[in-house]
């Protein structure tokens, strides 16, 4: 089979694009025949040494997958085989990953696509997706009438949060850095949405909420703590998924004298009955039209490298190039 691959973890021209042998699925598993796949900050970190874990060589790369099962595995009775199915977490702990032609998958870390959504969607929504859910309700529990702050409403986990928010009946307020983010924000439900490059952020967000933000959505690599807590409601939640190197300083008093929580937490770590929850309000979503997916650009599968680049180059590089998933077909 086809598949984009690394033999040592290194810059985005380490990934190779060539023949593997396709993989069985064990006990357990399913064998996708993969349609589509999304490529995630994390998979350009896992892919650089930036987060250090035991890789199979060659390793796959890639979390995310959508496409159609095509054996089972011993004991695998969930999903027979012609079953269009999605899902995420894989390319991590030891697993290997998504962007080949097959990929051997739990059956328990994959979903069923629902009718008329199409694989690219699904792929695209996979971990954001899930990781949105996870933040927004078991830890922040963020209920209808509320008002969340999301960073960077246009992007891939901006936009998703941004929208989940709106299906239960939140206000949102975001940012973006140009005018055509901000449509973007304003399509996909914001209440308000501000210019971080030319407005004052802070003013805006005390303008649409005097009381303060009940949930804070923190996608900044170097939250300022300060600022967001004197943001931040008597007893709001502040939800915390990026800057694993920061060292930020802590306004303790503040926090604690307002009552709020800090909640950080890694998707890939959450039980996996969660993460099928999870799927299960994405999928509905997704039907419902309440959600979708925020996708920039597709590509196919052997431009892996050039993805990772695009995609590295705006995580870590900020060039404000992309708005929204990229996401790579098979």
């Amino acid at each position: 089979m086809q598949a984009a691959f690394i033999n040592e973890t290194g810059p985005p021209s380490a990934i190779q694009y060539g023949e593997l042998p396709r993989p069985q699925p064990g006990p357990g598993q399913v064998l996708v025949k993969v349609a589509a796949v999304a490529v995630n900050p994390i998979d350009t970190y896992i892919r650089g040494g930036l987060v250090a874990m035991q890789l199979p060589r060659p390793f796959v790369i890639g979390c995310d997958l959508a496409g159609v099962v095509e054996s089972c595995g011993e004991g695998a009775t969930r999903y027979a085989p012609g079953t269009r199915v999605w899902g995420s977490n894989q390319g991590l702990l030891g697993r290997q990953g998504t962007f080949a032609e097959y990929a051997a998958v739990d059956e328990d870390l994959v979903y069923p696509t629902p009718n008329g959504v199409n694989d690219v969607d699904a792929a695209a929504t996979a971990l954001v997706g899930i990781t949105a859910w996870l933040g927004l309700f078991p830890r922040a529990k963020l209920s209808a009438g509320e008002t969340l702050f999301v960073n960077g409403g246009s992007g891939g986990v901006g936009s998703t949060v941004v929208q989940m928010a709106k299906a239960v009946g939140a206000r949102v307020i975001t940012t973006a850095g140009n005018r055509e983010k901000l449509d973007i924000c304003k399509q996909l439900g914001a209440d308000v949405a501000v210019n971080y490059k030319t407005d004052d952020v802070d003013a805006a967000i005390r303008q649409a909420a005097p009381q303060g933000v009940d949930v804070w959505w923190e996608t900044l690599r170097e939250p300022n703590f300060d600022r967001s807590v004197s943001l931040l409601a008597p007893g709001g939640r502040m939800i915390v998924m990026a800057g694993r190197d920061a060292r930020p300083e802590f306004p303790v008093g503040p926090f604690y004298v307002k009552g709020c929580s800090l909640f950080g937490f890694a998707m890939f770590n959450a039980p996996r009955e969660e993460q099928a929850r999870a799927a299960d309000d994405v999928n509905r979503w997704l039907v419902e039209g309440k959600l979708r997916p925020r996708i920039d650009r597709v590509l196919p599968l052997a431009e892996a490298a050039a993805a990772h680049q695009l995609q590295e180059d705006n995580t870590l590089g900020l060039a404000g190039t992309l708005s929204g998933k990229i996401v790579l077909t098979v």
